[in-house]
């Protein structure tokens, strides 16, 4: 508790000292380098016909502009020394300016996660969807698989207005009507590669394309997940066999490759592709993207956020990956209200793998290893970690005896290199199979991968009964039996480890993730660029693939919102959102609360936000939480931030209340209540709430309080919402007391409980969440 209090205090200092500090964000190092201005647009003199005359005659030379943005933004981006860039910042017509950055793709392939979940096409038999565009900022697509068939498709729709960009491997006739547009992004990655020295090129074409094709893998599988077609005799080399098809079949596809082959994803660059998708005219944008350092910047230097505003503004619905730095607290991210961040949850399918050991007791692990199993031969079992050499016990490159690992199977410890890397080690080496062993971080979490030799994957406790058994012998062997797919396991969904969690490292009043949906299992397409663990060695090709991480589970909710947006094209993004967070289930397939995969515990709010995604449920919520572009600026103004901060989020100048908003009145779908940890006594808060009407006209709604704990109390007035014809919309009143003497908070120092509305036919559920804080 001390902890999380602390960093919330931390945090807060952060944010409210650091809104002055913008301005300074400049090193002594004068090597050119990217950076992003944001501009006044109204200030442009009437002399220059466009924004691009105006900047490269005052601010910039030509060559040295990368980007122009005008439609989400004002501003371009430019290559230049930083002095340079703190000159053009004294100009009065340029608001802020910010340094690129580099993000990186929330697969947990990069820290290597994989793993296959059996798609529910909802309504894929109708027409929902086949109007509705999504935008996919990516790593690209391989537009030749079975899954962006435009097989019986209409025509695109008329609102569309983008391109299909062409360049290495990508011709006109690579779009179609369910690709319908596709670009890529690649100066900011390229002025970045500039900037890092000599003789480094941008795109290095022996490994990438220089146009909208995958060389990665990541984009295809996102797309196809968000709207990939039927694709029947789907597998990925025999596991996870039977049809695979995206949320929403029929949703047209845009796709915008934004990040690079072991490259990552640079914000200018990111910026353009929000710039480019709202023009092109997309419904939804699904961004698997985020920081890379696990530090979230404040809305005003994240070209994610801002991006997102404008789109959110113009009606776009934004879908964004909540992180993979979980189980760890405060490590969620995409912390904006205005964009849906979505967390991973695990799927009723699985991959196991017994470890069966000489003793005859079997251990539980996954795999997705295809190739000649052990056929139950027993082999000599060693753990080089015995050691005591940290490298030996990782099985990082170079570091095995082939005299101790020769003809065995190798326990390696997880971490450090890429899981299946550490296969390769061991049969160098000379090794007949491995065992991955997780360690404390990582717990029981499992994900499968497609192993090059014969290997599994087990969890902490599974693996220290391994080590266990090979120090209690000097004879220890063992065989690994793999077991296929399994589906019906129980319980599922389970929040994956490595979900990121809350709470909000930026404003706790706004309980982040939003929801989670499946993650952990997904069985989706691949480019034919690399193999199914886009290791170099790898030479298999396959037309789909098995991952886990956050970045599956956003497309998800992307292609949940093409089909909401399809059904309700009057809904905003906050509608569809409010839609989808309500109706979340919080149990699992046994009715049981949802289990935290990382301790083997019921999660909380702050690991599921609302819940997991129930479409069925989400097609008619019966109410629900709206918000408005106005809103959202009188959240910006309740956080601390002036005028002219807002306006590089907004575009336009914008003016504060007279009376200061508070920001835990924002119209969310959930309640986060903030008490000062030195309080004594009773404490009280109230949070204004205000519903609308989406079900039949005349409707009672009662409220169901689930109280968190002892020592909190949670009324609501009033206790009933009549609705009518003529009154679409009620407000509310939430008042939340707290005696700090007999409050007990959780573990994740924070309580939890919840209300609901309900007419007897829907329920309208909102998470409540309460904790301390040390005041500034």
């Amino acid at each position: 508790m001390a902890d999380s209090v602390f960093l919330l205090f931390f945090f807060f200092f952060f944010f409210f000292y650091g809104v002055s500090l913008y301005t300074a964000a400049f090193s002594h190092d004068q090597a050119a380098k990217t950076f992003i201005f944001r501009v006044d647009g109204e200030s442009k003199p009437s002399i220059f016909p466009t924004h691009y005359h105006w900047y490269s005659s005052e601010f910039a030379d030509p060559v040295e502009i990368l980007h122009v943005y005008d439609v989400v933004f004002h501003g371009f981006s430019a290559t230049l020394t930083p002095d340079r860039a703190d000159s053009i910042l004294q100009n009065p017509s340029v608001l802020a300016v910010f340094a690129d950055r580099r993000r990186e793709l929330h697969t947990t392939r990069s820290p290597q996660f994989l793993g296959l979940r059996n798609q529910r096409g909802l309504w894929s038999e109708s027409d929902y969807g086949s109007d509705v565009i999504v935008g996919v900022f990516d790593t690209g697509v391989w537009p030749e698989r079975r899954s962006f068939s435009d097989r019986n498709l209409g025509p695109v729709p008329a609102k569309w207005k983008g391109i299909c960009e062409t360049g290495v491997r990508f011709a006109k006739k690579n779009c179609n009507r369910k690709l319908v547009g596709a670009r890529f992004f690649a100066k900011g990655h390229e002025a970045a590669a500039r900037g890092a020295g000599p003789g480094i090129g941008g795109i290095n074409e022996t490994v990438e394309f220089r146009s909208p094709r995958d060389a990665d893998g990541h984009g295809t599988h996102t797309a196809s997940t968000a709207a990939g077609r039927y694709a029947f005799k789907a597998s990925m080399s025999g596991y996870a066999a039977g049809i695979a098809k995206g949320v929403a079949p029929k949703a047209r596809l845009a796709v915008y490759k934004v990040c690079w082959k072991n490259a990552g994803c640079f914000d200018s660059d990111i910026l353009a592709a929000f710039d480019a998708a709202v023009a092109d005219g997309v419904d939804v944008i699904s961004i698997s993207i985020g920081g890379g350092d696990g530090i979230s910047s404040p809305y005003y230097l994240d070209p994610i956020a801002i991006g997102s505003f404008g789109a959110a503004s113009k009606g776009v619905f934004i879908s964004a990956s909540a992180g993979n730095d979980g189980p760890n607290g405060m490590s969620v991210t995409n912390l904006s209200p205005w964009q849906t961040s979505v967390g991973a949850g695990t799927i009723d399918r699985n991959f196991p793998a017994d470890v069966v050991l000489g003793n005859g007791k079997r251990l539980s692990g996954v795999s997705l290893y295809s190739g000649v199993p052990l056929k139950g031969k027993m082999y000599s079992l060693v753990y080089p970690g015995k050691s005591g050499i940290l490298a030996a016990s990782l099985c990082m490159e170079n570091s095995l005896d082939p005299a101790l690992v020769k003809g065995k199977i190798v326990v390696c410890d997880r971490g450090s290199s890429p899981r299946v890397a550490k296969g390769l080690v061991v049969r160098k080496a000379g090794g007949v199979g491995m065992i991955l062993a997780n360690g404390i971080s990582n717990g029981e979490g499992l994900v499968g991968d497609a192993h090059l030799i014969p290997a599994c994957a087990v969890g902490a406790d599974e693996g220290d009964a391994l080590k266990s058994y090979i120090s209690s012998t000097s004879k220890a062997t063992a065989t690994i039996d793999f077991k296929g797919t399994v589906i019906g396991i129980k319980p599922a969904p389970v929040v994956a480890s490595f979900s990121g969690r809350g709470p909000n490292g930026l404003n706790p009043e706004i309980l982040k993730p939003d929801l989670i949906a499946p993650g952990v299992n997904i069985l989706a397409a691949w480019t034919d660029a690399v193999g199914p663990t886009g290791l170099d060695s790898d030479t298999r090709k396959t037309e789909f693939n098995i991952l886990s991480g956050t970045s599956m589970a956003c497309p998800h909710v992307s292609g949940a919102a093409a089909l909401l947006k399809s059904a309700h094209p009057d809904w905003s993004p906050a509608a569809i959102r409010s839609a989808m967070m309500t109706t979340a289930s919080i149990t699992d397939n046994r009715l049981q609360p949802m289990i935290d995969e990382a301790t083997g515990k019921p999660s909380t709010p702050y690991d599921f936000g609302a819940g997991n995604l129930n479409l069925d449920l989400a097609m008619d919520p019966g109410l629900v939480y709206d918000i408005t572009p106005a809103d959202y600026v009188n959240f910006l103004c309740s956080i601390g931030y002036s005028p002219k901060i807002i306006q590089v989020i907004t575009r336009s100048p914008e003016t504060c209340p007279a009376k200061k908003p508070l920001p835990e009145n924002l119209n969310y779908p959930t309640i986060s209540a903030l008490f000062p940890a030195t309080s004594v006594g009773i404490s009280t808060k109230s949070f204004i709430r205000t519903l609308t009407n989406v079900g039949p006209p005349n409707s009672v709604y009662r409220v169901i309080i689930e109280s968190p704990a002892k020592g909190v109390k949670v009324a609501v007035k009033p206790a009933k919402l009549f609705f009518s014809e003529k009154t679409k919309k009620q407000s509310f009143v939430v008042t939340i007391s707290a005696d700090t003497r007999n409050i007990e908070m959780g573990e994740s120092g924070a309580v939890f409980g919840s209300l609901s509305w309900s007419d007897g036919k829907h329920v309208v559920r909102s998470p409540i969440a309460i904790t301390q804080i040390e005041p500034l």
